[in-house]
């Protein structure tokens, strides 16, 4: 007896993830087809609906295939399945328009130019030659473009470029790699490119071809252009040039900080920097960040110039990203041009990224010999993203921006939507809802009306791409924060209660713990160490070890604390909190010391008045100003001219000498667990320079004796709690030595170890801290 044949199933399957923008359509059309099967597809505000009919063993078949090899730039988060009677009708396989229903999906960040589109543009008989904005459904914006979601043509900026016939072929073809690659154009219908040249220059206005060739000539001339890439300017010179980085330097008022340095190519980046094979594959990666690296000792070829990262231990590279940086670099048969280029934020410094080109003219004017322009606009501006690999070969990004943003975070417990501002420095916003939170692009500091109008704008676009709703507002506890102020305002509009506001050490802790998946049943040891951040008791924090969960925490030890002459206003100066320092562990200031010297005799006198009589003197615990206090000690640093210079170039001349010895500088206990006192360590260090003890050296010992004081607070933590989970976190842990050598040591000593990795340790990754400890004690407090 033969078996019945089984007649025809019809399923309907949705898939969630980041399924939009990135060719996932025309993926189901071509594995529908090729499996004979009926049915649709269509992206909705969820994701993508599909709905499958045919054999029963061949829609399992297609069921099985779904997710095994997606499109390049997808994501699968979820894939639901429900069971549909059968409707009978047969194929073909069709492709739907978007369903505009209210919901929510995830959208692709911004990629780099894939290889086939790099291919075609440098194909003299490909249509798309030299089109400076070849792309398609596997490369190029999609967080920059959008205005809106679902993700369609008609919600992103390319809406005012209609198709040409060409190009509506390629959009509307399944088969296509261009299939509804809605950033899709040619040269008859794209944007176009416009150089202007700043008045007097002796440069005539161009576009199109004649506008790269002329910004080309330009760089290889030793001028300044205004580049506009996907989320904003550049400001562009050539990096071996030493005029002209020293120019841009000036004119953009930079100090001693380190620029960027885009290659032409991977080749051009190894003779420049030591490369391991994993940051190799993070330079390459179509996220395409910026990655510190090691400089390799010159060789034969171009030399970057000398002020392009003076005292940094590490030089910026990044590779092209756009088909306009590819063509600036030149095809084959181009006059030769630059193969390095100083790439640094299109802005004056503390300020926003510039995004919109009329406002180019104006803010850049001064700094930019010529601008490089397009009439595409910028939905929301997006910094380039900043990672170093460590020797283990995972990553630290330390600002998480293009090619991140707005890729979600899966969280390890629901919030309610919540929006949390981050701190005034290294600003990113967060928002939340359930188990997924959403980081905004890098917007910097709050310092001024132009850091905190991004901030809202960088809002409403997350606002609208992720359809989270706040119905609570987080923020730092600092009265003074700009970030706070926005946070109070936000709350009013919305008409939410008062802001929560968050302790920032607690916020960096449980940043570090949502990272990696903790859901805060069980506390952790959390040291960190930064900068500056409120305390409790209204002092300055920034040498914590705190037990916490999200709930909350209570803190463990602190660094000993010492006076912070002239409040924030007196970082600038090593020299004075060196002498504060000394002051506070009672030595004595011995002519000759460096920081000594560096004051003059009335710096010196309004100083000891100050500390004697504790005038706008603030008591701080912050192991950053610790740093900045050793870099001075040991004559690095006296005076910095930009955020970190001081324990950067104490770093550096660490790494110079961190293999030459074992000694380290010790620290005291007086007070058990609960307090780690430098005094012996200064006089330590005071004792090496009498002795003549080279630089490095002391740098290298101050290090490893900061490295060794955490392990033993940690052990000491851990017997008086039971305790086994550390976490490093804070803007002093993007100290790859410092970070490095404490792991090391704590996992000797059979602790876990939670490092920072897609979440910044600084700043960067503040606001996912707030929103985890405001969102789940909201949440708990409404089911």
């Amino acid at each position: 007896m033969t078996a019945p044949v089984a007649g025809p199933v019809r399923r309907r399957i949705t898939v969630r993830g980041t399924v939009q923008g990135v060719g996932f359509r025309p993926y189901v059309h071509r594995l529908a087809t090729g499996l004979a099967l009926a049915g649709f597809v269509s992206n909705t505000a969820d994701g993508v609906l599909i709905e499958i009919e045919g054999p029963a063993d061949e829609v399992d078949r297609f069921h099985g295939r779904l997710t095994e090899q997606p499109p390049p730039l997808a994501t699968v988060t979820g894939v639901g399945c429900e069971e549909l009677p059968a409707t009978g009708v047969p194929g073909p396989f069709a492709i739907r328009p978007t369903d505009r229903s209210p919901g929510r999906t995830q959208l692709p960040p911004d990629t780099a130019t894939c290889a086939d589109c790099l291919r075609e543009l440098a194909d003299p008989g490909d249509r798309r030659h030299r089109h400076p904005f070849i792309t398609c459904t596997h490369c190029g914006p999609r967080f920059t473009i959008a205005t809106g979601m679902p993700y369609d043509r008609p919600a992103t900026t390319m809406a005012g470029f209609p198709l040409c016939p060409a190009c509506a072929g390629e959009y509307g073809a399944p088969a296509d790699r261009r299939f509804h690659a809605q950033p899709v154009a040619c040269p008859d219908c794209g944007p176009r490119l416009t150089l202007t040249p700043a008045p007097g220059l002796g440069v005539r206005p161009a576009r199109d071809a004649e506008a790269l060739a002329t910004a080309r000539a330009l760089l290889t001339a030793g001028r300044i252009v205004a580049v506009k890439g996907v989320g904003g300017y550049h400001l562009a010179c050539d990096a071996t040039d030493s005029r002209a980085v020293a120019t841009l330097r000036d004119r953009k008022e930079r100090g001693g900080k380190a620029f960027a340095v885009m290659c032409a190519d991977l080749g051009t980046a190894e003779r420049v920097a030591e490369l391991s094979a994993a940051e190799r594959a993070a330079l390459t990666s179509a996220r395409r960040p910026i990655v510190l690296l090691r400089r390799r000792t010159p060789g034969d070829g171009p030399r970057l110039a000398g002020q392009v990262c003076p005292g940094s231990p590490h030089i910026g590279l990044l590779l092209p990203y756009t088909p306009v940086h590819t063509l600036l670099f030149g095809l084959p048969g181009d006059p030769p041009g630059p193969r390095m280029l100083v790439m640094t934020s299109g802005n004056r410094s503390g300020e926003p990224i510039v995004t919109d080109d009329a406002e180019a003219l104006t803010r850049l004017a001064g700094l930019a010999d010529a601008w490089l322009g397009h009439d595409r606009p910028i939905a929301c501006p997006c910094d380039d993203s900043l990672l170093r690999v460590r020797a283990d070969g995972t990553e630290q990004v330390l600002r998480r921006s293009r090619g991140y943003v707005p890729r979600p975070l899966r969280l390890p417990v629901p919030v309610r939507p919540t929006l949390a501002v981050g701190g005034d420095l290294k600003n990113a916003l967060c928002l939340a809802e359930g188990e997924h939170a959403w980081f905004g692009p890098h917007i910097g500091d709050l310092g001024d009306l132009a850091g905190l109008a991004a901030a809202e704008r960088a809002e409403r676009q997350l606002t609208r791409l992720t359809a989270v709703t706040p119905r609570l507002v987080a923020a730092d506890r600092h009265p003074g924060y700009h970030s706070t102020r926005l946070a109070r305002r936000r709350a009013a509009e919305l008409g939410l209660p008062a802001p929560v506001l968050v302790q920032h050490h607690h916020a960096h802790i449980a940043a570090a713990m949502a990272e990696h998946g903790l859901d805060g049943g069980t506390p952790v040891i959390g040291v960190a160490f930064d900068g500056t951040g409120y305390g409790d008791d209204g002092t300055v924090w920034g040498g914590e070890i705190l037990l916490a969960d999200y709930g909350g925490f209570r803190r463990l030890a602190r660094l000993t604390p010492a006076p912070l002459p002239g409040g924030d206003a007196g970082v600038a100066n090593p020299c004075r909190l060196a002498l504060a320092r000394l002051w506070a562990a009672g030595l004595p200031w011995t002519p000759g010391l460096p920081s000594v010297e560096a004051c003059t005799q009335t710096e010196l006198a309004v100083l000891e008045r100050q500390l004697t009589r504790q005038l706008a003197c603030v008591p701080t615990s912050s192991m950053g100003r610790l740093f900045d206090a050793v870099s001075s000690l040991a004559g690095v640093c006296q005076r910095a001219g930009y955020e970190a210079q001081a324990a950067l170039e104490l770093e550096a001349a660490a790494l110079a000498a961190q293999d030459t010895d074992a000694v380290a500088y010790p620290f005291g206990f007086p007070a058990g667990a609960s307090e780690i006192d430098p005094a012996p360590a200064l006089r330590a260090l005071l004792d090496d320079r009498a002795r003549h003890t080279p630089v490095p050296v002391m740098a290298a010992r101050f290090h490893r004796g900061v490295a060794r004081a955490v392990a033993y607070v940690c052990r000491l933590a851990r017997e008086a709690t039971g305790l086994n989970t550390v976490a490093l976190t804070g803007g002093v842990f993007a100290n790859a030595l410092l970070e490095e050598e404490s792991a090391a040591l704590l996992g000797t000593a059979g602790f876990t170890v939670l490092r920072h990795g897609e979440v910044p340790p600084n700043d960067g990754g503040l606001a996912l801290g707030q929103l985890m400890v405001a969102g789940t004690a909201a949440h708990h407090e409404t089911e």
